[in-house]
This record gives structure tokens, C-alpha cells and sequence, in this order.
């Protein structure tokens, strides 16, 4: 399995979750959780990381961090190894403590974290552990509702502001927010993850897109192909009419079956834009999606048969390709 794709920013936001090896306990005592509290405040501290909400369940942790110097795999290292390191030596064991890499979901903030808060809090209720989220001691949850003491290291402030700017009145709209997770269903906000990695919307998507233009992923990383910039299906049929030395009108129009900058046009969008066929086939003057395959196919049997229309489609496939 590929390793995941890690994005770094000042003041990203993520979503973590990290699992004990083999689905095993990696908090077994009061004991542990409030070391691993302590390991987070310790790094709260030294880096000015931000702790929107967390839950600490017996085989893993979620929590809503955001990193104001974008160095989330120097946290989440200290964080992990701090606290493994501990649990080895009060245990007496060795090896691997956590479930491979921990998950970080980079998340776009003012769309989603509330969501993600009441996910998060509503945790120990979804696996049965109490009735009530304000009854399980290990999340940051009664702080929210002024039902316990107020965290220092914890960010309530964010949160609570988009419900009102009177403290009081945030936490009761807060509380009422949540527990509608109780009385209904709701959709996990996780539903509309992007590439594993990315919830947010369109925008927000293509600004990280952006971001990693031009860089080097390795290719080892599960989401890598799902994060290059993808070519306009229009700049696609420009370049290829160019390049055959044809009117752009007569690849987009429904055209003749030897026609070849046509077909090249229809793989390489095929190819390269992630776009369904049927889509591919409203470009090209609304062809059956089938036609489409049928498209691609001749272009490969005529590349089969001619070394000059080889080189002039790996011509093309250079100036594509991420």
C-alpha cells in the first residue's frame, strides 16, 4: 500500500485519527490518557499548534489540529513516538504502537470543522461507550459546554463564534447543535473526502492542487495522481488541432472515422482530464460513451501501424502529462 500524501501550509487544519497496532488498546489506564494529554499541551506549547476538539477512545484518538508553522509530520512524530515511547517502557514491550502511519485529513476550516467538532464528540456515543457525549470524560467536549472545566490548550473560541459572540449563548447553541446527532441521523462530514486526504469544497480542492504544481510526489503516494493539475479538455483539442495543423471545429464535431486528430483529441482527454466518457462525449459533439472507447481503440491500432503518428502523439502526450 502507498504511503500517504502529507500537505504542509502555515495554519492548515487537519483531521487526525491514529489506531493501535492490530486494532489493540493504546490507552489502558487514566493513567495513559492524561500522559497523552500532557504530550499534546507540551506541544501546544513549545510549537503553537491549536486543538479544536479531540476524543481519546481506547484503540485510537481523533483530533481537529492546525498547525499556525505548517509542520504537521514534525507534531504528529513528537506526539506519536513521545507517547509510545512512554507506553513501551510502563508496559515493558517493544515494536510498533500505533496501526501504521497516523490519517491526516487536511480540511477546509470555515466549511467543515463544526461539522467535524460535533463528529468527533458524538464519537463515544456512536461506539456505545455512554449515552450522552458530555458523559465520557476523555474529549473535549463538556468544555465546549461549560460543563467542566475549561482546557487551557484547548481552541473553544473558533468554534463557539459561529454560533454568537456571547459565550453563554455559543455553548447552549452548540450543545443543541450536537445533539441532534442524537436524535436523527446526520451524514458524516468525511463523506466528501477528496483523494482520501482533502474535505473541502471545488475551490479549495484546486488551491491545493496549486499548491503541489510543479513538485516532486513520490511515487509511492496512494493519492498522488489525484492531486496533479489535470489539462483543460478545451487546451487538449487546441494542442492536438495545432499540432495535426487543422481547424479545432472539425475535432469537436462528430467528423469521419479516419479522423485521426479527432481520436487523438478524444484519448488524450480520455487519458488525462478524469472525466467520464459520457462527459467526454458531450465535448465531442455528443457521442455514445461507447463511442469513445472505440476512439481511443483506433487511435492505438493506427499507432500500431505508423512510427510517424507515434512520434507525434508522444510529441503530445509530453506537453500533457504532470
Amino acid at each position: 500500500m502507498g504511503r500517504p500524501l502529507r500537505i504542509e501550509y502555515p495554519c492548515a487544519l487537519y483531521h487526525i485519527t491514529s489506531r493501535g497496532n492490530e486494532r489493540k488498546k493504546i490507552f489502558v489506564s487514566d493513567e495513559d490518557r492524561l500522559k497523552f494529554l500532557q504530550i499534546i499541551e507540551d506541544y501546544h506549547d513549545r510549537y503553537g499548534i491549536l486543538i479544536h476538539s479531540y476524543v481519546l477512545m481506547d484503540n485510537h484518538y481523533h483530533l481537529i489540529l492546525e498547525t499556525p508553522q505548517g509542520n504537521l509530520l514534525k507534531i504528529m512524530h513528537g506526539i506519536n513516538s513521545g507517547y509510545t515511547g512512554y507506553f513501551n517502557r510502563k508496559y515493558k514491550r517493544t515494536g510498533h504502537l500505533f496501526q501504521g502511519r497516523y490519517k491526516a485529513i487536511l480540511v477546509e476550516k470555515d466549511n467543515y470543522v463544526i461539522e467535524l467538532s460535533r463528529y468527533v464528540h458524538l464519537n463515544p456515543v456512536r461506539a456505545k461507550a455512554v449515552e450522552r457525549p458530555e458523559q465520557y470524560r476523555w474529549s473535549s467536549y463538556s468544555g465546549y459546554i461549560g460543563k467542566g472545566e475549561s482546557i487551557a490548550w484547548i481552541e473553544y473560541a473558533w468554534v463557539l463564534s459561529q454560533f454568537s459572540n456571547d459565550n453563554k449563548k455559543a455553548m447552549r447553541e452548540y450543545k443543541e447543535f450536537v445533539e441532534e446527532g442524537l436524535t436523527k441521523e446526520i451524514l458524516p462530514p468525511l463523506k466528501d473526502i477528496h483523494g482520501q486526504i482533502v474535505l473541502g469544497g471545488g475551490k479549495f480542492i484546486e488551491k491545493i492542487k496549486k499548491m503541489l504544481t510543479g513538485k516532486e510526489l513520490s511515487r509511492d503516494i496512494a493519492e498522488r495522481r489525484r492531486f496533479k493539475m489535470r489539462p483543460d479538455p478545451d487546451k487538449i483539442i487546441k494542442e492536438v488541432a495545432t499540432t495535426f495543423g487543422i481547424d479545432k471545429d472539425i475535432i469537436e464535431g462528430k467528423g469521419q472515422r479516419n479522423n485521426m486528430a479527432r481520436n487523438a483529441a478524444i484519448y488524450f482527454v480520455q487519458r488525462y482530464t478524469g472525466l467520464k466518457n459520457e462527459e467526454i462525449g458531450d465535448i465531442f459533439g455528443g457521442i455514445h460513451y461507447s463511442a469513445v472507447s472505440k476512439a481511443s481503440w483506433r487511435l492505438k491500432q493506427e499507432m500500431a501501424d505508423n512510427k510517424q503518428m507515434v512520434k507525434l502523439l508522444e510529441a503530445l502526450n509530453s506537453k500533457f502529462k504532470a
